[in-house]
This record gives structure tokens, sequence and C-alpha cells, in this order.
């Protein structure tokens, strides 16, 4: 209200409202889909395009340890806690598989299940039944 009156007495012409877009940055793409990304974590420094990654929430990084595992381990403890900060931060997940395997996830993923899944045996079409 006061900017309008201020505006008219510089003589500035009222802009029309149609000139501003209102965004919903609440708003999910629809359309959108996650990318299962891999990364090798050879120094510290590898980390910051897997918290790039991340950070777009559409990425899912499967990041190999091992090179850095082998040199440094109190840089890669430095590194795995920036990243795990990071996913934390972003509402995501984050889990060791092996012993050179770490996975990161967006919060659009439910949960991470780790160990072994039974799968039920299914009987081959070729094979003959027996009793």
């Amino acid at each position: 209200m006061i900017f309008d009156r201020l505006s008219k007495m510089m003589g500035k012409k009222e802009e029309s409202s149609s000139d501003f877009i209102e965004i919903d940055l609440e708003q999910e793409k629809s359309n959108s889909k996650v990318l299962v990304k891999t990364f090798v974590l050879k120094n510290y420094e590898d980390i910051n395009p897997i918290l790039n990654s991340l950070r777009e929430g559409y990425t899912i990084a499967v990041i190999d340890i091992k090179a850095l595992k082998s040199r440094d381990v109190i840089e890669l403890k430095r590194a795995i806690s920036k990243i795990k900060k990071t996913v934390e931060a972003l509402e995501g997940k984050i889990a060791g598989f092996g012993e050179n395997t770490v996975i990161a996830t967006p919060s659009k993923v439910f949960d991470i299940q780790k160990g072994a899944v039974e799968v039920s045996e299914v009987p081959r079409s070729d094979e003959i039944e027996r009793f």
C-alpha cells in the first residue's frame, strides 16, 4: 500500500501483476526419475561431486571406498562423516555394503534393506516334477 503511493508520487507507472510468476518450491516433478550413479573415492576432494549429486535429490550414489581405505583411513573417516552429515541434512539414507561400498540415497528413497533376502525357489518349466 505504501509502496503504491510512493511509486505514484515518484511518477512511476504501476507494473501489472502479470509480470510476476509464483513458484511453488515444494512442488515435485511428476515425471522425475532417480539415477543410480557410481563414484570412486580416491581422496577427500572426491566427495564434492558426490555431495552435489545428492543435493540435487535425484541420485542414488554407490561409492567405492577401497582406494581411499587402503591409502588413508583417517581421511576416509572424514569423507564418510561429511557425506553422512549431508545425507542426514537432506533426510536421506546411508548404508555400508560389504567392506568397500557405501550407498547414499536422497529423501525419496524409503529405506535401504540390508541383509540377505530370501528368494522362493520357482521350479523351471523344463524340469520334470518329481513325487
